[in-house]
C-alpha cells in the first residue's frame, strides 16, 4: 500500500502542524508500505510567513515538522518519501530543485540504518 499526500500540512492561521498530525495517525493506523509526503512543508504563502510573525527561524520550524513526522511514523514501519516544493520556505526554491540535506540532524541511527533506511529525501 502506498499513501501519497501533499501540503501544506498547516492550517492557514497556526504553524501547528495539526493537518500533519491527522495525517500520521492516518500512517499509524493503517501502516502503509510506503508514505510519499510532498511540501511544501512550512509554505512560503502562509499568512504567518509573509507578515514575519513567526518567532522562529524557518529551519527550527521545518525541524520541527520533520521531528513530528519521525515520532509520528516510528511505529508504522513505512520507508518514508520527503520530496520538497518550491513553496518550501526553508528550501532552495531552484529548478530542479535538491533534495533536503541527508542525513538529517534528527534523524535517529536505527531509521537510517543500511540496508533499508526508513526516511528517502527526494529532489
Amino acid at each position: 500500500m502506498v499513501l501519497v499526500a501533499c501540503g501544506p500540512f498547516t492550517p492557514s492561521d497556526s504553524v501547528a502542524f495539526e493537518p500533519l498530525s491527522d495525517l500520521l495517525e492516518v500512517v499509524a493506523r493503517d501502516r502503509p508500505d510506503v508514505c510519499v509526503l510532498f511540501g511544501p512543508f512550512l509554505d512560503a504563502k502562509h499568512e504567518q510567513v509573509e507578515s514575519c510573525q513567526l518567532l522562529s527561524p524557518f529551519s527550527d520550524v521545518l525541524q520541527l515538522c520533520l521531528r513530528t513526522i519521525i515520532e509520528g511514523t516510528r511505529s508504522a514501519g513505512s520507508q518514508l518519501v520527503l520530496v520538497p516544493s518550491l513553496r518550501d520556505v526553508s528550501h532552495d526554491f531552484v529548478y530542479p530543485q535538491p533534495p533536503f540535506p541527508f542525513p538529517f540532524p534528527d534523524l535517529p541511527k536505527e531509521d537510517r540504518a543500511v540496508p533499508a533506511p526508513k526516511f528517502h529525501f527526494s529532489p
